[in-house]
């Protein structure tokens, strides 16, 4: 635990977890490309990111299960090798059938990638060190969003489609052959061999035993509210809004989106060392995240006219302040969860971020077409305009607000059963702040 070796099938882990990115986030800087070159409005785009998500989200828990039965070695092999099929046929496709169909295995792959290396850091890390260490994990993946936002962005406007993505598909094969040679499942006595499960019931009673957890709960639905807004701007809809609705052109909308790398490369262990600090307080964490990150879409969205370059440099930073913040849900998962379910539990936590992306990407391209049918425009300059998007990114309050009430209401289970369990009491956070005011004056 904490060795040499840790660290260094830590590495090879995060580079998986860097191109798992890089592939997840490709079509956002391809958005209107797509659009152009398969001729689809904004609800068949969004359909073709949304399908990719459905599979991601879909497979978390048959992942999960899997993960806690095979290790994750296995799985993140198998995630670097779909993910370079999928890329691959992307990348020839003629039709937006056969391009739905690439997103969907890279969806596939994706889903089985993340989750594994959270459960391998658990087999090499321990203490402290494993909170900090699940940060640096989102952090540092983070960077493939910059490679997506820029080297990838140029590489399409220079190269064109398809030796765009055959490039990305590439990076997934030596995310696959760097996996193969350096990283093994562990070398604890707890997780060094996977554990044996009998009968046909025990992974589906692993899996409702983990959900049967009001802190597993608690960890999906802080999950659903951090991670949406800046996945759905992040991996789809930022791109047109800052390169077409507010006209910044695709340079300019490339370097503003890996702004949000930045963020969350100083965020994430910033949250890191809160979290592993104040375990008590990760929720009051979550809902103050999410409370800014409404504040600051309502400043941009309510400003008359254009907003300034302030608001929306404010937002970016904001909302991916939400990505390293939706490893909080992990950390309740570790936290309520024994290590024999900690798959099961990390599956359905990430479930959560990805069921509001792929709901709330949806229905921002079936509100830009709607708006664009009602202004008779038509192409993607008339489909991306401002007006849309200031209508169709309100769907975020409605679905985020879904979220914050189960967020509060399971907290609220989770407290109850540490209370009858263990006998903490969590006082509530304007109390424990009033307290350590009053322990400071005296």
């Amino acid at each position: 635990m904490n060795s040499r070796r840790s660290w260094l099938v830590f590495g090879f882990a995060v580079f998986a977890y860097i191109v798992a990115v890089l592939q997840r986030s490709s079509l956002g800087v391809a958005g209107v490309a797509a659009t152009d070159r398969f001729e689809i409005s904004a609800a068949v785009l969004s359909t073709l990111a949304v399908v990719q998500l459905i599979v991601y989200a879909g497979l978390q828990v048959p992942v999960g299960i899997l993960l806690d039965r095979t290790g994750p070695r296995l799985l993140i092999l198998v995630g670097a090798a779909l993910m370079m099929v999928g890329q691959t046929t992307l990348a020839l496709s003629p039709t937006i059938g056969v391009a739905i169909a690439g997103r969907m295995l890279v969806g596939a792959g994706d889903a089985m990638t993340f989750i594994s290396i959270l459960r391998l850091i658990a087999n090499w890390f321990s203490g402290r060190t494993l909170p900090i260490v699940s940060q640096w994990l989102g952090t540092l993946g983070q960077t493939g969003q910059i490679l997506s936002a820029v080297p990838l962005s140029l590489l399409l406007h220079a190269a064109g489609w398809t030796p765009t993505f055959l490039s990305a598909a590439s990076l997934s094969a030596l995310a696959f052959l760097g996996v193969a040679a350096f990283v093994r499942n562990g070398t604890s006595p707890i997780t060094s061999s996977v554990p044996v499960v009998h009968g046909s019931a025990s992974p589906l009673r692993g899996l409702l035993d983990a959900l049967a957890r009001p802190g597993t709960r608690l960890g999906f639905w802080s999950h659903f509210v951090t991670q949406s807004s800046g996945n759905v701007f992040a991996l789809l809809w930022g791109f047109p809004f800052l390169s077409v609705a507010l006209g910044y052109g695709p340079q300019n909308a490339s370097l503003l989106l890996t702004l949000m790398v930045v963020t969350a490369v100083i965020a994430g262990p910033i949250l890191g060392v809160l979290t592993a600090r104040h375990p008590m307080r990760r929720s009051s964490l979550v809902l103050g995240i999410v409370v800014a990150m409404g504040l600051a879409w309502a400043v941009v969205l309510a400003w008359p006219g254009h907003p300034p370059l302030w608001a929306v440099i404010l937002l970016i930073v904001v909302i991916a302040i939400g990505g390293p913040g939706s490893l909080i849900g992990f950390d309740f998962a570790r936290t309520f969860n024994p290590l024999r379910s900690l798959g099961s539990a990390n599956g359905i936590v990430n479930v959560g971020g990805f069921l509001a992306s792929f709901i709330m990407m949806f229905l921002i391209g079936i509100v830009l077409d709607l708006v664009s049918r009602a202004s008779g425009g038509a192409g993607s300059g008339q489909l991306y305009t401002l007006t849309g998007f200031r209508v169709a990114f309100l769907v975020q309050y409605l679905v985020v607000g879904v979220g914050v009430v189960f967020v509060i209401i399971s907290r609220r289970q989770t407290r109850r059963r540490l209370h009858e369990q263990e006998g903490i009491d969590v006082a509530p956070l304007w109390v424990a702040l009033s307290r350590a005011w009053r322990r400071r004056r005296e």
